[in-house]
């Protein structure tokens, strides 16, 4: 989810209800406690040189059970952090400690925010060579007319 879209849908929300990907919902007391600009700047198994920027959000949940932020204030907190995170469209990026802080992406089902896992990537597999997934297609066969071999290659 990119910035304008997370304003576009405080404007539309009633309260605030974030979903981590178990299906646990993390309290309605929470407290967005960081918005940063975050970055990277690296160079790929591939050796190219990639730079990406996300607007951060940290979620901290508080003893303090009676606080609810409600959808109007974040949107104030989005519009005061402008002057670290300029105009640009950023991709949200939210931070939240369960077992270690987790980093999740962040999607919008109904009035409720879902937190999504990231996933790890190669970003150079051909020039790497990782062999791409093939779904295995699963036909009955008999032994005698099977033509393929243990390692998983068939003719």
């Amino acid at each position: 989810m990119k910035l304008s879209e997370l304003k576009t849908a405080l404007n539309t929300v009633k309260s605030l209800n974030f979903v981590l990907p178990t299906g646990k919902t993390i309290p309605a007391h929470f407290h967005i406690t960081e918005v940063g600009l975050s970055s990277k700047h690296f160079i790929d198994c591939g050796n190219s040189i990639h730079v990406e920027k996300w607007a951060n959000f940290q979620i901290w949940v508080s003893v303090d059970i009676y606080h609810r932020l409600k959808p109007t204030a974040l949107l104030k907190i989005i519009e005061n952090s402008k002057m670290i995170l300029g105009d640009e469209d950023l991709e949200v990026e939210i931070e939240y400690q369960t077992e270690t802080v987790g980093k999740y992406a962040l999607a919008i089902q109904g009035e409720t925010f879902t937190l999504v896992p990231r996933q790890t990537d190669c970003l150079a597999k051909e020039t790497c060579f990782v062999p791409q997934v093939k779904q295995k297609v699963f036909e009955l066969v008999t032994v005698a007319q099977s033509c393929c071999t243990s390692e998983g290659g068939c003719c």
